[in-house]
């Protein structure tokens, strides 16, 4: 039996201590001594939401089919024990082999979320690896950031060695080899980060050096290296069906947040919202084949003992041969094995309806919407899709399907938004609500229908067309969920209505963050130092702590968040390639001010750029 990195008498103290055992069921384990590489993979939060991501497990498979490698997990200690750690001066230490983290040879971070960029510091800190990476030596491992938040890698750019720009499966055995041979020559530390930034999608900040102009904006980003690359290419997987996914995921010990099979049907999406990040950065859309898809949606099941599973992407909707996979999964799974089938990203329509009705029990459901804006005006500047029409002949078919409880999501804060499409979100709301008591009385699913209302405030991303835009103030925000609020109230409906709101600090910290350069590292560095961390739980949000590090640092927060940016600006993410064109999300940007909406990629290809990867609808002629 393995002996743990904590005593009896530190378990039994905190809360949850199955989160540090390891010991899960599929978990890996091998003998460290037989393998050239230690590699440690690390979701910067709380174990029960790390546990729900798939990337890590995708990764985590991959990686330990090599007999070389041996991939492990560890996710940020929650308060009770990091306080611990920091009083007894524990190591971190990965969940498999209890081993301390500083004495691995990569430490992979997935960046998911901005508001966990302090959480990275502590996983670093508690690691005993120097928070910056000019201050690492040989002993310490390679630091690799990736996911989402790495197409603006700047803002962390000291704290990491290598940043990968792209899917998971592509070039981590290249990096692998690379470094086995770079070990086995003895050579430097630097040589081997040059080596690494040789290969597609890997950047590495240190070997690019910036420039700025008075005002703060960039002047130059630029290789000090000779025969690395000026642009740093993403990576895509063309063939998801014959490529690395687990078939024997790993099952948690505790519930955490998605506990059950989550089965991806296909990357990217074909709608081309323009507030969205995620429908750019991985684009193109590319479907997984049916075969692979119920081989293992079979294969999971019966190797974890889940009894849900659950389709994902963007929009499920749009997978073509959605009706075959479901239909199959219903029969096989969902009547034979009383398993549960979720499909979440599901545009309300008549077959989807249909398909839902099927696989859960109506009466405990509420069905989600998301038309994101009040206006019709609004959705096609925001390129949603979706008309009045459409949303009101989905509410009614989840009427008379058996549901009395709606979801709808919305966005304040929309570049051109007037207090008119505002006042949209509450008049759509209580629309909904009047129509559920058009239907006679006795064919209603319940007395009453209850319609939740929920807003978050728009941050613009990196990579959308959005990118150029000014955010609104937290005293916007504020004055326009106010409003809301009153007019909220104002409904007829009003009894049948609710409305949640975001919280406006941490929007404002947010966007701060997603569009911040190499500078808002210090920003970032300090609040850590003052004590922030898990950022994203209200109850550990300190946004004062940040107020003060900005002002350390000389740094106004309006400049990142509160200035419309100009097309010629060099943006700090400007030296990725994310596939989608600079010069399409500008004529996107200059479609919305118009109010003109673009079609969905299996309708019309709009010349995003993402046709040089050869994959996906816009390639394969199903457009």
């Amino acid at each position: 039996m393995k002996k743990l990195a904590l005593t009896d008498d530190i378990l039994l103290k905190i809360e949850k201590p199955a989160r540090y055992l390891g010991n899960e069921y599929n978990a890996v384990y091998k003998d460290p001594s037989s393998v050239d590489i230690r590699f440690a993979m690390c979701f910067p939060d709380v174990y029960e939401i790390g546990m729900s991501y798939l990337g890590i497990q995708i990764i985590y498979d991959m990686l330990n089919q090599r007999d070389d490698v041996y991939c492990e997990r560890l996710y940020s200690p929650w308060m009770d024990l990091d306080a611990v750690m920091r009083e007894r001066h524990i190591p971190l230490f990965a969940l498999e082999s209890q081993d301390s983290i500083k004495d691995f040879d990569f430490l992979a971070i997935t960046l998911q979320y901005e508001m966990c960029y302090t959480n990275v510091l502590q996983i670093l800190d508690l690691s005993r690896i120097p928070l910056k990476s000019k201050d690492r030596t040989a002993d310490h491992p390679f630091v690799i950031g990736g996911g989402p938040c790495a197409y603006n890698p700047e803002p962390l750019a000291e704290f990491f060695d290598i940043f990968y720009i792209g899917e998971g499966e592509t070039v981590y055995n290249d990096l692998m080899d690379v470094y086995k041979q770079w070990k086995k020559e003895g050579r430097s530390r630097r040589e081997f980060l040059i080596e690494a930034s040789k290969i597609p999608g890997l950047y590495v900040p240190s070997l690019y050096e910036v420039t700025y102009h008075e005002d703060g904006t960039i002047q130059s980003f630029s290789p000090v290296e000779p025969d690395i690359p000026e642009k740093i290419k993403k990576q895509v997987v063309t063939d998801l069906s014959h490529t690395y996914y687990p078939s024997k995921p790993v099952v948690p010990f505790i519930k955490v947040t998605q506990d059950r099979v989550v089965l991806e049907i296909q990357r990217g999406c074909i709608r081309g919202c323009r507030f969205c990040q995620a429908g750019a950065v991985y684009r193109p859309n590319r479907e997984r084949d049916l075969e692979f898809l119920k081989k293992y949606a079979h294969d999971m099941l019966m190797s974890t003992g889940h009894e849900e599973i659950s389709l994902s992407s963007l929009s499920s909707s749009d997978y073509s041969r959605l009706e075959e996979l479901t239909t199959y999964l219903i029969q096989e799974f969902g009547i034979k094995e009383r398993v549960n089938i979720s499909l979440p990203s599901l545009r309300i329509d008549a077959f989807s309806l249909d398909v839902m009705s099927q696989v859960q029990d109506v009466k405990k459901s509420s069905l989600t919407f998301a038309p994101e804006a009040g206006s019709q005006r609004m959705r096609d500047v925001i390129n949603k899709g979706l008309t009045e029409e459409d949303i009101f002949s989905g509410a009614m078919e989840a009427f008379k399907g058996g549901w009395n409880r709606v979801k709808l999501y919305f966005m304040l804060g929309l570049p051109g938004e007037t207090y008119e499409d505002i006042e949209g979100i509450a008049k759509l709301s209580n629309d909904i609500a009047a129509l559920y008591y058009t239907i006679p009385k006795d064919k209603r699913p319940g007395a009453r229908v209850d319609v939740v209302s929920s807003t978050s405030f728009f941050v613009p991303k990196p990579f959308t067309p959005f990118q150029w835009v000014a955010q609104n103030t937290t005293e916007q925000f504020k004055d326009k969920q106010y409003f809301l609020s009153r007019k909220m109230k104002e409904q007829l409906n009003r009894k049948s209505m609710r409305y949640n709101w975001h919280d406006f600090d941490l929007t404002a910290l947010e966007g701060f963050l997603a569009r911040g350069d190499r500078k808002v590292g210090e920003v970032i560095y300090r609040a850590y130092k003052k004590g922030c961390m898990f950022d994203s739980w209200s109850e550990y949000f300190h946004y004062d702590r940040w107020l003060e590090a900005m002002d350390e640092c000389r740094i106004d927060p309006a400049f990142y968040t509160g200035r419309t940016r100009e097309y010629d600006e060099i943006l700090p993410w400007d030296f990725v390639d994310a596939g989608v064109t600079k010069e399409f999300l500008w004529r996107e940007y200059i479609q919305s001010q118009k109010e003109i909406v673009t079609p969905n990629c299996r309708r019309q290809c709009s010349g995003c750029g993402c046709r040089i990867y050869e994959g996906g609808v816009c390639f394969e002629g199903k457009n």
